[in-house]
């Protein structure tokens, strides 16, 4: 439930824009025009009102697209396009697809080049709540990346917003919450306090999935105050909603009762159905907890007629859970494992390690109903390996959130050092300048003038170095990070450029934090990335994507001169020797390669490398496997009634506490 982020520039734009309206109209003695010829100002108003009225936001941008036509200004049509592309995203996903289609075959034409990270942001929310997380996670980060190539900075704080809320439920909680205090941070030096709000109650949520309900429940309550004075009507649904899961978290039931029952009520008054549906799951949470198995089954059934036209399988998952619970309370025990079996799986293809828990819990408790009682071991057993991952989870994130406040301290110390350094030598160099010109009669002096500018722009460009290297290196292995092995691959595609891309993934590497401990993780990391620096030579392109995860760029390879690229690779990390940091067996990595065809994007390559990727680590790892483009079309032209593949065996979670790694669950 994302929405679009307004400047204080356009608010001000919007306001002046009326302004002059009504003076034009006072001036000639009429009445003042409707707003609705600026489709300028209109979209202004579209943005303002996502949070208070969907319904009238979507309206106002349909209007907005009419009145612009086919020929109208790129920029606004683009921002109608992605605002309608966002409110049918959770209504609507085919008609998302086509809008967001649209405004992609114009993002070439606009100015404002921030746009491109809003397309990256509402296609990742299109693929969250498809249950796609990882395809998500992968395009919010285009999105930060095309936030900051643009310098946008609202559009950088919205970016940051989505995948800090993602990170979270992933349970990458100190990535997630270094995402959401930087987005928190950037709203407030912008001058948008309601965006800020909408930030705290994610990291509300974060707080909550890291085991601190307490606090989580004050942040809720707290947001809860402030979207009720601003009026944040759409707002308040989501809080609501996310104060009464932490209500039952606590088993504060009365409270958690008036809390969904706010939502529901919220929802209804919007017509907006996500809402609704939520609501209602929330409420039958409660019947079953009573042991009212029949209302609860009641509301179910109004919630899934609900979430059938809702594209977020998150919420169908939650929705089969308790139906399975009810199910297996009134002793109809087949509907009741088909329901949690198919919760169990979406569960699984989310990555969600606390709903995963809860369902494996529910199909104990059905199995020792039946006097089951191997099958409800088995899957207490389940439920005890998942609560003891989570809570192991818990307590490394809440170190590596400390550790990284530490590092982000440090790091900003530096900059603020660097950038410091580079004022005062700035001001130092204009105030020689202006004394050059008075004394420009003086050879000698003007040639001491002309040594010390030399020196003092020296020292300037190595500041500007220092801090360019800063931005595009990753501290622990000293390979490009991210933003920039991205950045050249999509500078590759542009220029038509084919490229190999591999994604390299350490096989088993929390075990290896979990045993030997997290130094020995990184020793592992900064040796794959030495042997990665050897392949990664020019003019290929290697680096570090995030935690135990590499990435090299070929160009202009082709399939057998990757796949003997990436087979080297395989091999050499293999025959590492770690047997002083990681006694007992060699390390291996599991690699995903794709080749890029005519007309690909970035997401495209990034989407086929990681399933590639997937591939491997399903079929045994140290291996590799290659997706290409035609696999795709394959898999897509495939029988919809066909039986689908074994979902993947879960990838390795970061864990590292030194490794670099929005949206509230309504």
């Amino acid at each position: 439930m994302h929405r679009s982020f307004i400047t204080r520039r356009a608010r001000q734009a919007a306001a002046l824009s009326r302004v002059v309206l009504c003076l034009a109209a006072l001036g000639s003695g009429g009445a003042v025009p409707a707003l609705a010829s600026e489709p300028a100002a209109v979209l202004d108003r579209a943005e303002a009102q996502v949070r208070v009225d969907p319904a009238l936001s979507a309206r106002l941008a349909q209007q907005a697209l009419a009145s612009l036509g086919d020929g109208g200004d790129a920029d606004l049509r683009v921002r109608a396009l992605l605002l309608l592309c966002e409110h049918q995203s959770e209504r609507d996903s085919a008609a998302a697809r086509q809008r967001l289609d649209q405004a992609r075959t114009l993002l070439p034409q606009v100015r404002q080049r921030g746009l491109s990270a809003r397309a990256y942001n509402c296609e990742g929310e299109l693929e969250n709540q498809a249950g796609q997380g990882a395809v998500a996670l992968r395009l919010f980060e285009l999105a930060v990346a095309a936030a900051e190539r643009a310098q946008d900075d609202a559009e950088l704080a919205e970016a940051l917003y989505r995948r800090g809320y993602l990170r979270g439920v992933r349970g990458e909680f100190s990535g997630g919450l270094s995402d959401l205090d930087r987005a928190a941070s950037l709203f407030e030096r912008l001058g948008l306090p309601e965006q800020r709000t909408t930030t705290q109650n994610s990291i509300a949520t974060l707080y909550n999935r890291m085991g601190d309900a307490e606090q989580a429940r004050r942040y809720y309550r707290m947001t809860l105050q402030a979207q009720q004075r601003a009026g944040l009507k759409r707002e308040l649904v989501v809080t609501w909603h996310n104060l009464g899961r932490v209500n039952e978290q606590l088993a504060d039931w009365p409270a958690a009762e008036e809390a969904f029952r706010q939502t529901l009520a919220l929802a209804r008054e919007l017509r907006y159905a996500r809402g609704e549906a939520y609501g209602l799951r929330g409420l039958a949470a409660l019947a079953n907890a009573k042991g009212d198995a029949t209302q609860a089954l009641a509301q179910l059934d109004a919630a899934q007629a609900l979430q059938r036209g809702v594209a977020d399988e998150r919420l169908r998952g939650q929705i089969l859970l308790q139906r399975g619970v009810a199910l297996g309370r009134l002793a109809r025990s087949a509907e009741a494992r088909a329901a949690l079996q198919e919760a169990l799986q979406i569960f699984e293809q989310a990555q969600s390690t606390r709903e995963r828990a809860s369902t494996h819990e529910a199909m104990a408790a059905l199995h020792a109903a039946q006097g089951q009682w191997r099958e409800a071991y088995a899957q207490l057993d389940a439920f005890k390996r998942l609560s003891d991952s989570l809570l192991q989870r818990q307590v490394d994130e809440r170190f590596a959130a400390l550790k990284l406040q530490v590092d982000s301290s440090s790091e900003a110390q530096h900059l603020r050092l660097l950038q410091r350094e580079q004022a005062a030598m700035t001001r130092a160099l204009t105030q020689e300048k202006a004394a050059g010109q008075l004394r420009n009669g003086v050879i000698a002096i003007g040639l001491i003038g002309a040594l010390l500018l030399a020196a003092l722009a020296w020292r300037l460009r190595r500041a500007g170095q220092a801090m360019r290297r800063l931005a595009h290196t990753d501290e622990l292995t000293g390979l490009p990070n991210r933003r920039d092995v991205l950045a050249r691959l999509e500078a590759w595609l542009a220029r038509g450029t084919p490229c190999a891309l591999l994604i390299i993934d350490l096989d088993h590497f929390k075990r290896i934090n979990d045993t030997h401990g997290h130094p020995a993780g990184d020793a592992v990391l900064r040796a794959a990335a030495e042997v990665l620096r050897v392949e990664g030579a020019p003019p290929a392109a290697a680096g570090r994507l995030g935690g135990e995860e590499f990435a090299l760029v070929l160009p202009a390879a082709d399939g057998d001169q990757a796949a003997a690229v990436a087979e080297r690779l395989r091999a050499a990390v293999q025959a590492l020797d770690l047997q002083h940091v990681v006694p007992g067996g060699p390390v291996t990595t599991s690699v995903g390669l794709t080749l890029s065809q005519p007309g690909d994007g970035l997401s495209d390559l990034l989407r086929r490398a990681d399933r590639a990727l997937y591939r491997a680590k399903a079929n045994g790892r140290n291996r590799v496997e290659t997706v290409t483009a035609e696999d795709e079309l394959s898999e897509r032209a495939a029988p919809r009634d066909a039986t689908p593949a074994a979902s993947p065996p879960d990838r390795n979670p970061p864990s590292s506490p030194t490794a670099p790694r929005p949206r509230p669950a309504v």
